[in-house]
């Protein structure tokens, strides 16, 4: 007698998710999921970045409680000490605790790339994908706006921008959005063009849907896979525009603690009590490096030139 086939209570989750035939939409999304999860697991380098990036988010999230010090605290008599157990990363010129203003800096140095990062990604992704959607004049002023905010060195717009207005964070993320959005609407449109000649753009327009519908719709989800490596690959080059602009002093204004400004302010100590300025700068190293990393990672998952 034949055994019988498992029926699907029987089936281990692994099973479900690599089914070659799902019986539902939901099924066949959440298997693609899981596949892309497992090739991106492969990838040791970007696993590292992933783990690194989530590790630095959380330690600053948990800043008020693993902090020892407060961070803003002066204490001249214990200026410049180094590292010990009173002081895990050594105190700086002002006797104010390293370590804790390391964890609260993340705070205000990360912020500022999330609330970049959501401002320039929508923006870009609706920009390019209405210039590649819609052609003709729309497509080229658009563009030409892009180009124009292209020729100008990110930096140095941004410092212009900061300088124009006051120092402060919040200038600082309005500088870098203004400087960071165009490499995303240069991408979408790209994204768009090889998108809107295609058999089901053609199909869902004979349905009487709308323009707008279309492009975000239907156009811009398949835009997404790219401008997510694209958005990874490029926080870290926002991190260093915002340390930056806080090493220049156009960034976040003492006493808050930011990375940039930490190292402007002990960057006279280096030769001597080196642990003050080299601390902040390890932290913006290992920060940029495992965003890199993950958006190495991200592109050979969800880039299918790279499959």
């Amino acid at each position: 007698m034949s055994a019988a086939l498992p029926g699907p209570a029987t089936l281990s989750w692994r099973d479900w998710l690599l089914t070659d035939t799902p019986a539902s939409r939901a099924q066949a999304a959440w298997g693609r999921r899981y596949r892309l999860w497992r090739d991106f697991r492969a990838n040791t380098l970007a696993t590292g970045g992933l783990v690194v990036a989530v590790v630095l988010i959380a330690l600053t999230l948990a800043a008020p409680w693993l902090a020892t010090h407060d961070p803003g605290v002066q204490e001249l008599a214990n200026r410049l000490q180094p590292p010990s157990m009173a002081h895990w990363l050594g105190t700086d010129e002002l006797g104010r605790d390293v370590f804790s203003r390391l964890l609260y800096g993340g705070r205000v140095t990360l912020g500022m790339v999330v609330a970049v990062v959501l401002m320039v990604a929508p923006l870009g992704l609706a920009i390019g994908c209405v210039a590649g959607y819609a052609g003709g004049a729309l497509d080229r002023v658009l563009m030409r706006v892009t180009d124009v905010f292209l020729a100008f060195p990110r930096l140095i717009l941004a410092l212009a921008f900061v300088a124009a207005i006051k120092p402060g964070v919040t200038s600082a993320i309005f500088a870098i959005a203004l400087t960071a959005w165009p490499p995303y609407a240069r991408l979408a449109r790209a994204e768009t063009l090889t998108i809107r000649g295609t058999d089901f753009i053609a199909a869902t327009r004979l349905t009487g849907a709308s323009a707008t519908r279309i492009v975000f719709c239907h156009v811009a989800p398949l835009c997404l896979p790219s401008l997510v490596v694209r958005v990874t690959l490029d926080m870290s080059s926002i991190i260093l525009t915002a340390a930056s602009l806080g090493f220049l002093g156009m960034g976040a204004q003492p006493p808050s603690p930011e990375w940039g400004a930490m190292i402007a302010t002990a960057r006279r100590f280096i030769l001597d009590q080196w642990w003050v300025p080299t601390i902040p700068g390890i932290a913006i190293f290992v920060a940029s490096l495992s965003f890199n990393l993950l958006g190495d990672g991200l592109r050979d998952v969800l880039d299918p030139k790279q499959r």
